[in-house]
């Protein structure tokens, strides 16, 4: 077969990440040679996001300007390679043919379904043959509603980041001299690791830490979300997958994985057993090569005792707890199909610290949703200033296609919604500032992802991956530069010797 190219480009979330590596390990394994550059790849895959308003916006952008590279040459008149450009991931299944019709830029509109045959679509597109655009339906319908039935189910449902049947191995080309300066790292494509499943994923960077799916899918019922309806229930991935995985990125040279999912809290409940994901963390604990692992996505109103001790208290876990509060007034919330409340709220992180009192704490909250009123405000803010949270995202409500909160009446004036997120913004930031200066003499462990201006960065245990902050390292002079630095995936005992809003400075112990 001739040389074929193909390019991915992901937006949104982590765990578009894990997709979007599934699909290169897909494609590497039917032949395509991965590479970095869009306009050095016959197809381009764009990997949308369709969580909110200015996610879709984004990733439209991206499409639109992804589509400009056909026919277009480089500043040294080189012709772009492109021919094909296709939608994937959740705005593509989202909308669907809606979304084709909008943007014939766009070559092909994709939904989770084609992920097997993606490769027979892009081939068939090389050659003149249109794939029909992905008609959108309700994902939650495709398992049982019972979670006991649904893990044989699930084997006939496609279930993005959860393959385990491995392709052809291929080899992966990579990205020529003066192209986007991602990595492509070595791959066996589709080769499984000594033992357990077979893996099928293609790392798309040299990061020295993954997302690994922990299950997709959610069977709650918040108004303002619309991701169960295009994400499906909530389905677990067997143990023996997750492991497997992780003994496969940890031979690649990963020392940190970041367990990515929609509910982490849920994670067994299909599979009979609540406890699974207390029971899987040690065993991912201890696989060699791994020095962390964190868990993302726990919902408040699941959290278990013994899920707050595990995270707390096993070796190789970093205590490091991503709580989606959202809001912290009991109208709000209920409103939301939420649960919870300030002292509630208050009393859950309690609880975290006396456990692990250096723990990372992230959180989100929605500000302007149908009925807040400034009373409500008003207990958000004062839940945050006791809460003494690290990061905290800020988000505006918007009404989402499809969602019951997109027809609740009382709605906040979209200017209001805008000042009450500048307001909250402007707090969060003076006190996740202060809470990164309590952090000033604590003892932790660096692990080193690079090198900016000259300086290694990395992450302590208590900063999740790419939202949260970093940590800079310095010598016991800070006006010294470190010689040698350490290298990247290194993991560095240092001593937090500053803050610059919520990034940490460290001196790098001996």
């Amino acid at each position: 077969m001739p040389a074929r190219s193909v390019a991915l480009v992901t937006l949104g979330c982590v765990r578009n990440e894990v997709d979007s590596e599934e699909l290169a390990g897909r494609l590497a394994g039917a032949g395509w040679e991965l590479v970095a550059d869009p306009a050095q790849a016959d197809v381009a895959v764009v990997n949308t996001c369709g969580f909110i308003e200015q996610a879709k916006k984004d990733s439209v952008d991206v499409l639109l300007d992804v589509a400009d590279l056909k026919g277009s040459t480089d500043a040294a008149g080189r012709p772009a390679r492109t021919r094909a450009v296709v939608a994937v991931g959740c705005m593509a299944e989202r909308y669907g043919s809606e979304l084709a019709e909008s943007l014939p830029e766009a070559d092909a509109v994709l939904g989770f379904d084609s992920y097997a045959d993606l490769s027979e679509h892009l081939d068939g597109l090389l050659h003149g043959r249109v794939p029909a655009p992905h008609v959108p339906r309700d994902r939650r319908s495709l398992l049982p509603v019972s979670p006991a039935a649904r893990q044989r189910a699930a084997a006939g449902v496609s279930v993005p980041g959860h393959a385990s049947t491995a392709p052809a191995a291929s080899s992966v080309q990579r990205p020529a001299a003066g192209t986007t300066a991602v990595t492509l790292t070595d791959l066996p494509a589709g080769l499984a690791p000594a033992s357990g499943p077979p893996v099928v994923r293609a790392r798309l960077d040299g990061r020295p830490w993954a997302p690994l799916k922990l299950a997709s899918g959610c069977d709650r019922r918040c108004t303002f979300c619309a991701i169960p309806a295009f994400r499906g229930a909530f389905v677990s991935r067997p143990p023996a997958d997750v492991l497997a995985e992780a003994r496969w990125l940890a031979e690649r040279g990963v020392r940190e994985v970041f367990l990515v999912s929609e509910n982490s809290t849920s994670y067994g409940k299909d599979l009979g057993d609540l406890r699974a994901l207390e029971q899987l963390l040690p065993q991912l604990a201890a696989v060699d090569g791994l020095e962390r692992v964190r868990v993302s996505y726990l919902q408040p109103a699941e959290v278990r005792p013994g899920l707050l001790e595990a995270i707390a208290g096993t070796p190789g876990v970093v205590p490091y707890f991503d709580l989606s509060f959202q809001h912290a007034a009991p109208g709000v919330l209920r409103r939301m199909r939420r649960f919870g409340g300030t002292e509630a709220f208050w009393e859950l992180l309690e609880r975290v610290r006396t456990l692990a009192p250096q723990a990372g704490v992230r959180s989100n909250v929605i500000t302007g949703f149908p009925g807040e009123t400034e009373e409500d405000v008003a207990e958000l803010e004062r839940f945050l200033v006791g809460a003494r949270l690290d990061v905290v995202g800020v988000f505006g409500y918007s009404d989402e296609d499809g969602t019951e909160a997109a027809r609740l009446e009382d709605k906040v004036d979209e200017r209001e919604v805008a000042a009450r997120v500048e307001h909250l913004s402007r707090l969060v930031e003076e006190l996740t500032s202060q809470r990164a200066e309590e952090r000033v003499g604590e003892l932790a462990t660096v692990l080193v992802e690079g090198v900016e201006d000259g300086q290694a960065v990395g992450r302590t245990e208590a900063q999740g991956p790419d939202v949260d902050g970093t940590t800079r390292l310095v010598g016991r002079d800070p006006s010294d530069v470190l010689a040698p630095l350490p290298a990247v995936g290194s993991l560095v005992p240092v001593r937090v010797v500053g803050a610059e809003g919520v990034d940490l400075v460290a001196e790098v112990l001996a």
